[in-house]
């Protein structure tokens, strides 16, 4: 039924600085998602980065300390920020920032493109070539029950592939919860391979020499970025 979408965020092995640099994202992400009501029974979101946070193997004490600090008065404030930018060849990229100094992060971000000699964008310069979507993959070997089940429950998805094994379900970002939900309903202990909400490319380019080069050492400027949380691109690697 469609193509499916594979995780567009580059395979790395994790050193001790990029597991800190884990922690300390999921710290921020539950610490916002905590604030106003720090219950893990009732807030749906909180669960479900606790849940995230936890198969990533984040420490319980980093957890229950983000979470014991959204019920302070503690004053941080952490936004969002998307950045969008050119990098070598015909390669697009969106930057993924949780950030409390955005004249920090972007100073950061405009050094890395600057680094390679390629520019940042303008907000939709690039984003226009990307669907906004959230992918769920997990192991079963019954895809029309799957279908079937969603159906029932009234939810609309993008797409339902299934290939060894390995069924992909893409849908509208706000429709994650409920997709959760009812495959939890009737998959016991449920493992997902894929838990993504995030910006899909169209369509893909290859890059080779040079430009691969550039490309790659651009990927690992931004990773190294403590803000940035995600980097989606267009490349084929």
């Amino acid at each position: 039924m469609g193509r499916a979408y594979e995780v567009r965020k580059a395979s790395i092995q994790k050193t001790g600085a990029q597991k800190a640099k884990l922690y300390s994202t999921f710290a921020k992400e539950i610490y916002l998602a905590a604030k106003g009501n720090p219950e893990i029974d009732t807030n749906i979101n909180l669960k479900r980065i606790v849940e995230k946070a936890k198969k990533s193997q984040v420490p319980s004490d980093i957890i229950n300390r983000a979470i014991d600090k959204a019920k302070g008065a503690s004053g941080d404030d952490y936004q969002t920020v998307i950045y969008e930018g050119f990098g070598p060849g015909a390669s697009t990229l969106i930057i993924k920032t949780l950030t409390d100094n955005v004249n920090r992060t972007v100073g950061f971000v405009r050094a890395a493109f600057n680094k390679v000699h390629k520019n940042l964008g303008v907000t939709n310069s690039v984003s226009y070539n990307y669907d906004y979507l959230g992918v769920l993959s997990f192991k079963y070997d019954n895809e029309e029950e799957v279908f079937e089940k969603l159906l029932d429950s009234g939810i609309e998805i993008i797409d339902l592939e299934s290939e060894e094994g390995i069924v992909t379900i893409t849908m509208n970002p706000t429709d994650v919860h409920a997709v959760k939900d009812c495959l939890e309903s009737f998959i016991p202990n449920i493992d997902y391979e894929v838990d993504e909400v995030g910006m899909y490319p169209k369509e893909k380019v290859t890059l080779e020499g040079e430009d691969k080069e550039l490309f790659l050492r651009l990927y690992n400027l931004l990773d190294e970025i403590e803000d940035v949380t995600d980097i989606y691109h267009n490349v084929s690697l």
